[in-house]
């Protein structure tokens, strides 16, 4: 049974919430609170499994709450966040701060109740309470590149011989900002990135990580050339795939239906990049729950790709890294710091 606090100023939200979760026979709402300073007060009384705590709030915000429950308890906190762009920029914040996901919260709360939304709330709440909660950012200097022989592939100013695609979900915006920024600006690629984010959330969080990195980031755009040492990020709701246009890669996005009740998809990303001719090509699946990416590695790697998962200690959530390694597809299982690591020594830079 996993017991929750449901922490929110919205006495609607706080009901409906209580209702879907309630609704399981496996979770519990075992109090309410309609601010941080009451639910700081009720955590050491009802000793709950998981938190879930609304990002805006009067007396005591969801931030301030997050980082005094993370600096005194082992306790995951989801946030309920508004699908709004200050909305997605609080949000991402939290998750900097140790929040383990969100679940975003639509303009009509009452739209919470539809079955899929009922279904996916509920998933998320019962994973993310055996999540990893004592996962913790680890910078190091990144590991020193072997020398190599001469390249003797494309030099031009945007030409590359590599395409890296990188699939997250739960745990992802924090791991990307472990394996992104210590990309070289020169490396010999092209990196494509599936983060399982809202639309808002995948803008604020590519301006987020392009803050950090040598690399350029951006959210991926319709018919967008992919250049060396840019990174593109699908756009929340759109599955994101890569084409050959003559000598060129082009970002093509479309709202196919939802593949495993997502959208974007890392399999279609990577599905996309396996199939695409005179480029080689990385998988990397980080983070996350669930299973998508696993068909996508399996089509990386059958089309003379070199795959990587992160290993199980480092992941806040195993569940897509597991998934992807039980397809024995995958060429390296890693630490998350070691990632951008194997990622640059297979690519080389120029």
């Amino acid at each position: 049974m996993v017991k929750v606090l449901i922490v929110d100023d919205s006495l609607f939200a706080r009901k409906i919430l209580t209702d879907i979760l309630n609704s399981d026979k496996d979770i519990e709402v075992v109090g309410v609170a309609k601010n941080g300073k009451e639910a700081l007060e009720k955590i050491p009384i009802l000793k709950p499994d998981l938190v879930t705590l609304d990002v805006v709030m009067p007396i005591m915000d969801g931030i301030v709450t997050l980082e005094r429950i993370v600096d005194k308890y082992d306790i995951p906190v989801i946030m309920v966040s508004d699908l709004t762009q200050e909305g997605a920029t609080l949000t991402l914040e939290a998750l900097d701060k140790g929040a383990i996901d969100f679940i975003p919260k639509p303009k009509n709360i009452f739209s919470l109740n539809n079955e899929t939304i009922k279904t996916q709330i509920i998933d998320k709440i019962k994973i993310s309470a055996q999540c990893n909660v004592h996962v913790k950012p680890v910078i190091k200097e990144p590991k020193s590149i072997p020398e190599r022989a001469a390249l003797t592939g494309k030099t031009s100013k945007d030409g590359f011989d590599y395409i890296i695609a990188i699939g997250s979900s739960t745990g992802g915006p924090k791991a990307l900002q472990q394996v992104l920024p210590l990309i070289p600006k020169n490396i010999n690629g092209s990196i494509v990135v599936v983060q399982h984010m809202p639309p808002k959330f995948t803008k604020s969080l590519a301006q987020r990580l392009n803050e950090i990195s040598s690399i350029n980031i951006k959210e991926g755009e319709e018919g967008e050339v992919l250049k060396r040492g840019h990174c593109y990020i699908a756009p929340g709701d759109f599955h994101m795939e890569v084409v050959k246009r003559g000598s060129e890669y082009v970002i093509r996005l479309n709202k196919d239906s939802p593949i495993k009740g997502l959208r974007p998809s890392v399999d279609v990303l990577m599905d996309s990049v396996a199939r695409l001719d005179s480029i080689r090509k990385i998988g990397v699946i980080l983070t996350g729950m669930g299973s998508d990416g696993s068909k996508g590695i399996v089509s990386i790697k059958q089309s003379n790709g070199f795959t990587i998962a992160q290993d199980e200690k480092t992941s806040v959530i195993f569940g897509m890294p597991k998934s992807a390694i039980n397809t024995n597809h995958v060429d390296k299982v890693v630490p998350l710091d070691e990632i951008a690591y194997e990622i640059t020594r297979k690519v080389e830079v120029l």
